[in-house]
């Protein structure tokens, strides 16, 4: 009886530790100084059942708030995750995703929230470019004309943006290409460098010349030169989606 005393203990010990430093990686999470969000959301997938059930109830917390990239990335961890109670977890609070998929056109973006969450790149920039057409009244073709840009509706390219940035952990979106783009002063040839979409005079082959996953340069997605020409690009980036409200 004497032995059974101490191993007893132990056990006790070694259970009450693991919420312990749950709850102390909670706190820190949600405390607005932590440094590095991205990687401590990292830690809690690492920590078997009692991570993924802090970030359940993290993200559950946020849920009336704005989804940044920090939701985003908690949500794909639960994604992948796949276990019986995040996906009830999922189905039940976030059944479209963390993303409000608006349109002022009608247009169902869920599809693309999925490769999205997924990590499918290379099939979610195809579905990118499908919307876009799509939203210039041209879904049977696979490209537009730039004056059909200025008629795109700012909720719409809002949605896709947000899609692409707060699952690729704030790393493509027009937004981020727009960023890298004034910070090189409107200097195209700099910008095709800087996000890999060119090499000096060679213009990168798609697809197998693209990268497909978060080892991209920050930008480097969705590919928006596929459309070809440099206006639609340029009419994508100057959109009124991007400037700050009045």
């Amino acid at each position: 009886m004497h032995d059974v005393q101490p191993i007893l203990n132990t056990s006790t010990e070694s259970q009450s530790e693991a919420p312990t430093f749950i709850d102390e990686l909670l706190t820190r999470l949600k405390s607005e100084t932590v440094r590095n969000p991205l990687q401590l959301v990292q830690e809690f997938a690492q920590s078997g059942e009692a991570g993924l059930a802090a970030l359940m109830s993290f993200l559950l917390e946020r849920k009336s708030q704005p989804m940044g990239v920090l939701e985003g990335t908690t949500y794909q961890i639960l994604f992948k995750a796949n276990t019986p109670k995040t996906q009830e977890f999922l189905q039940t609070h976030f059944p479209q995703g963390v993303v409000p998929l608006k349109s002022s056109k009608g247009i169902d973006y869920a599809p693309l929230q999925v490769l999205l969450a997924q990590q499918d790149f290379q099939t979610a920039d195809r579905l990118t470019l499908e919307k876009m057409c799509e939203l210039a009244g041209a879904a049977t073709q696979k490209w537009f004309y730039f004056t059909a840009v200025q008629s795109f509706p700012i909720t719409d390219l809002q949605t896709i943006n947000t899609l692409w940035l707060v699952h690729s952990e704030g790393k493509f979106g027009f937004s981020v290409q727009r960023e890298l783009w004034l910070a090189l002063g409107k200097d195209w040839e700099k910008l095709w460098t800087q996000i890999d979409w060119k090499n000096g005079n060679n213009w990168t082959r798609y697809p197998q010349g693209f990268t497909w996953d978060l080892s991209a340069p920050r930008g480097h997605l969705p590919l928006s030169n596929q459309l070809r020409g440099v206006r639609v690009m340029a009419a994508l980036l100057s959109h009124p989606a991007w400037s700050p409200p009045a």
